[in-house]
Parts: structure tokens; C-alpha cells; sequence
């Protein structure tokens, strides 16, 4: 099974992670006491193939990918945020692996639609997107798919490195820990939307990274 098998905790709000109330007969939307109608957001898939095809099978976004890895990371998981009416809305994955300026290191590649606050969230802010200023000053890096190259911009956050752009009107975030491993993003990053056919990549996985919300 591609999520663990033990009882998972109710769905939570991909904006503040409150538990979100399920739609009931009046109305299909989930909600969050604090946010409103909602996207949920439910415990991670493991990080095995099993888990990649849970995620798969509803996803409504890229589902992005560093490809090649760097040199020692893995995979370590996948979230949406979705229902099954809806389709994944929003999705993480999770990568672990060395730190280029010394350690361990995790991180997470977001793609959403507007207006959902899954990578907000993850960055550590309590706003819904980048926030006021955003994309003002020049970019700082880079993110490559299908022959073009999309830039990226640094997002203001006290304990991390959060990097933020769009493709094709979607969200893209990268959100790593410690905040020195953004240097991995110094050299333009390639990307692979792993909901593409014919892709036949021998994908590394790892532990289940913390970072995501437990099963």
C-alpha cells in the first residue's frame, strides 16, 4: 500500500494544518475553522513507487521532480492536497540528502494552483502566496522543463531557503532546510513532471521525511 497502513489522522488544512471538517450533506467543500473552504490535505504517500502512483492517480498538478538528483539524495515522499471530487490541487514531493556546504539536508518541490497556500505554508509564512513584493528584484535562479527556462525568485523566510516561480500558471516552490542548502540552486535545476508518460526513471527512495504530514 502506497500510504502507511495504520490509522491516519483526519485531514488537515494545507494552509495552518488544522484538522479540516469533511463536506457533509449541504455541502461538498471541507473546511477549516480558520480558512474556510479548503483543499485538504492528507497524511503523505510513502516514498516508494506504490506511493508515487497514489499520488498519480488524482494529481491535477505537475508533480516535479530534480532530474538528475544530486549527487546523494533520495526521495523521501509525496503529498496532495485534494479530494477525490476535486483531484490533487496541490502536491510536495520530498527529497533528502547532503548538504553542498556540509550536513544533511531536505527538500520539498511544491507545485499548486493559486489560491491554495500548500506552499506557503511549507515556507513558513501565513499568507496564501509569495506575499507582497514578490518577483520586485531580479531572479536568483532558475528552473528548466521542456526546453524553456522559468525564473525564480527568493522568498523571505527566517529558517529555511524558499525559492518561488510559475510555470504554466501553476505555483512552483522549492523550500529547503537548512537555509545554506539553497546553494543547490546556484546552477539552474531540471525538472521532470513525473505525471508525463513514457518515463522510465529508476527513482532512489529514502526514509519518510519529517517534513511532510504523518500517516
Amino acid at each position: 500500500m502506497g500510504r502507511d497502513s495504520r490509522r491516519h489522522p483526519a485531514a488537515g488544512c494545507p494552509r495552518c494544518g488544522r484538522t479540516v471538517h469533511e463536506p457533509t450533506a449541504w455541502s461538498s467543500a471541507w473546511r477549516c475553522d480558520l480558512h474556510g473552504e479548503v483543499h485538504p490535505l492528507f497524511p503523505a504517500f510513502r516514498p516508494c513507487r506504490e506511493g508515487l502512483d497514489g499520488l498519480l492517480r488524482t494529481a491535477g498538478v505537475p508533480v516535479w521532480l530534480p532530474w538528475p538528483l544530486p549527487a546523494g539524495w533520495l526521495v523521501t515522499g509525496f503529498a496532495g492536497a485534494g479530494d477525490e471530487r476535486t483531484g490533487v490541487r496541490a502536491c510536495a514531493v520530498a527529497l533528502s540528502g547532503p548538504n553542498p556546504l556540509g550536513g544533511p539536508a531536505d527538500m520539498l518541490v511544491v507545485a499548486e494552483e493559486p489560491g491554495v497556500g500548500l506552499g506557503a505554508s511549507l515556507a513558513g509564512l501565513a499568507s496564501v502566496d509569495p506575499g507582497p513584493g514578490f518577483a520586485t528584484a531580479s531572479p536568483i535562479a532558475v528552473a528548466s522543463f521542456g526546453n524553456h527556462d522559468f525564473p525564480l525568485w527568493q522568498v523571505d523566510s527566517p529558517d529555511r531557503a524558499v525559492f518561488a516561480g510559475e510555470i504554466k500558471g501553476y505555483w512552483l516552490w522549492f523550500v529547503l532546510w537548512p537555509d545554506s542548502a539553497g546553494a543547490l540552486l546556484i546552477e539552474p535545476i531540471q525538472l521532470r513532471d513525473l505525471r508525463d508518460p513514457g518515463q522510465d526513471l529508476d527513482l532512489p527512495f529514502g526514509a519518510p521525511s519529517p517534513r511532510l504530514p504523518a500517516g
